[in-house]
């Protein structure tokens, strides 16, 4: 069971963000000018809305998983981060006090919410193109494919 908004709870600690995070921190510009609605709109189809115990909200899931695209961290790596890292709770939305879910939530999102695996890059996709599109994320190089394969002549 799912909301369409991703809500934070209020807390008497929320303060410590703005003392600790500064304005120009990577997660913060992105927290702030990209507008995640795209993600609940996009997998809304794959939750339950009228019964069964809350979920993890579909975005603060794809959050999670953005976070360790961008920090190239593996699942428990992650969620150890996530959990003393005051940039990475700002970024999910969660309150300074607020524990972190168990790292097989994210395979169990992979699996069961990301079935098409295009669906991730996606996701991630439209990410980068909002960042970019912001000025929050600079492309400087370009990649070129160079895999060796044999051609038919």
């Amino acid at each position: 069971m799912i909301e369409r908004q991703l809500s934070l709870d209020i807390s008497e600690f929320s303060g410590l963000y703005d003392a600790i995070i500064p304005e120009d921190h990577l997660l913060r510009q992105i927290n702030e000018l990209v507008d995640f609605t795209f993600v609940y709109d996009e997998l809304k189809d794959k939750y339950c809305h009228d019964n069964g115990r809350n979920a993890v909200h579909p975005i603060r899931m794809f959050k999670y998983l953005l976070l360790k695209t961008i920090y190239n961290l593996s699942d428990v790596d992650l969620i150890e981060r996530a959990r003393v890292d005051m940039s990475f709770k700002y970024f999910l939305d969660m309150a300074p006090e607020d524990d972190v879910i168990d790292p097989s939530l994210l395979t169990h999102f992979r699996r069961r919410r990301l079935k098409d695996e295009n669906l991730l890059d996606l996701l991630v996709g439209k990410t980068v193109e909002l960042a970019v599109k912001h000025d929050i994320i600079q492309s400087k190089s370009i990649i070129v494919d160079a895999t060796h394969t044999k051609a038919r002549y």
